[in-house]
């Protein structure tokens, strides 16, 4: 369609789990010292994350993964945010990303809230004079007054979470991927991120979102992409295809 902001055709993705059991480094050593060569024996350890996936999201359209654990949602986001190349298929985004697919990705763990803000906002392509004007901003939507001169490897998880998402979020991208960020922390604070994505939603950011969460699929979605081992099992209006995945998982 002519208004598609993300066009994903017949995307594969093969990683290669293979290591060879059978050969240890001191094996090695006793071989090289003794003359003999050792055959090392070839497994077929290749894994098919992603099979032959096709779907596409409209400008200003919200799109949820959902499907079982090791389904290729997260491999997924990777490849439309850029991270992975699939091994097959093409992948295009017709828009800048901010993607949120791993907690504190672009943070140093040794280093301060404080200077994490700027590095996180340096990683993202922001200038250090934009983030300063938009430092108060952030610090406030994370709450995180009294730990900004902590090293983040002290922060929980959720902690991280905070910061990540109201970095990410300072500025309203053409197009959010999110990836359980929204299920880790209290839940003041995911209800606050989910007002923050809706407000974002209204203003025309298009989201591709991944949430085991079912409610929170069905309350944010227009449609929904329902993968298993790899592949597509169902495209379509969220609460309807989060409806026969329940069911699914129910009998599973």
């Amino acid at each position: 369609m002519a208004n598609e902001i993300i066009k994903v055709e017949h995307v594969s993705m093969k990683f290669n789990l293979g290591i060879d059991k059978g050969f240890s480094l001191k094996q090695f050593f006793v071989d090289t010292l003794s003359g003999k060569r050792r055959k090392k024996k070839k497994q077929n350890n290749d894994f098919w994350a992603l099979s032959d996936v096709s779907f596409g999201v409209q400008r200003g359209e919200v799109v949820g993964l959902i499907g079982s654990n090791g389904a290729g949602k997260s491999t997924m986001l990777k490849i439309v945010a850029g991270v992975l190349k699939p091994t097959k298929g093409t992948m295009s985004a017709y828009g800048n990303i901010c993607p949120m697919i791993e907690l504190g990705a672009g943070f140093d763990m040794e280093l301060t809230a404080r200077e994490n803000i700027f590095l996180n906002g340096a990683v993202m392509g922001y200038s250090k004079e934009f983030i300063e004007s938009k430092f108060n901003e952030i610090v406030e939507f994370s709450e995180l007054q009294d730990f900004l001169d902590v090293p983040v490897r002290n922060f929980s998880s959720g902690m991280v979470a905070r910061l990540a998402f109201s970095v990410a979020t300072v500025v309203e991208p053409e197009i959010l991927i999110v990836d359980e960020i929204l299920s880790v922390g209290d839940i003041a604070f995911q209800a606050k991120s989910e007002a923050k994505m809706l407000s974002m939603i209204r203003g025309g950011t298009t989201v591709l979102y991944v949430s085991h969460s079912l409610e929170s699929i069905k309350k944010l979605c227009d449609r929904v992409v329902w993968l298993e081992h790899g592949k597509v099992v169902e495209i379509g209006e969220a609460k309807e295809v989060c409806d026969r995945y329940a069911e699914y998982m129910k009998n599973k």
